[in-house]
């Protein structure tokens, strides 16, 4: 349980710096929105959603064995980004890319310095490690409202508007479909990718 604990700290940790990431990418391109909120700021308690970073991750857990979960959307408009075509694309990336530069970081230090850790230590930095490679691939998941939808929407031709509007609509529930039955789908490549950062056979 004490497993538990400590990993639901780490997902809250690196949701923060999802969520701020979000934000300063918003920032950086003309939109003061999440400022103005206080949400850039890495103070946990503005950005906690009850369900996603604190209901969910038990869930998943208990269910699967694994912890995803999610904090509250960093608000933005969309209208003041300067750029109108890649701009929500930037700013949907932006939360994942922070996921997987936290890994890379702390992979780096775990490949060299690695040995001459205790086990304990050893164990925090893999448990960092992969949940944020968890967080990375599962926001990247083409499902509002998850980051990957705005990548998707801004790639979709118009001509799949329609979808665009069907996922919106109805996203929530084809995500939560989704975790309870296709994750375990896709969560082997989660390991793989674990395994090759920290370099373990």
């Amino acid at each position: 349980m004490l497993d538990l604990f400590f990993s639901i700290a780490v997902l809250i940790f690196s949701v923060v710096i999802h969520e701020v990431s979000h934000g300063a990418v918003a920032y950086a391109l003309g939109d003061s929105t999440a400022k103005y909120e206080g949400r850039l700021t890495l103070n946990p308690l503005p950005h906690l959603d009850p369900f996603g970073s604190m209901l969910l991750p038990f869930l998943t857990y208990l269910l699967g064995g694994f912890i995803i979960g999610w904090a509250k959307p960093v608000p933005y408009n969309p209208h003041n980004l300067s750029n109108q075509r890649w701009g929500p694309a930037l700013v949907g990336a932006a939360g994942p890319g922070a996921n997987i530069l936290i890994a890379l970081l702390f992979s780096l230090i775990l490949r060299i310095f690695g040995e001459n850790f205790p086990e304990p230590l050893i164990s925090i930095l893999a448990t960092i490690i992969l949940i944020n490679i968890l967080l990375a691939f599962f926001n990247l998941v083409p499902i509002p409202p998850l980051d990957g939808s705005k990548v998707l929407f801004a790639l979709l031709p118009a001509g799949l508007y329609r979808l665009q509007l069907f996922l919106e609509e109805y996203g929530f529930f084809v995500l939560l479909l989704f975790i309870f039955f296709f994750w375990r789908y896709l969560s082997p490549l989660v390991f793989f990718f674990f395994r090759i950062l920290v370099g373990a056979n």
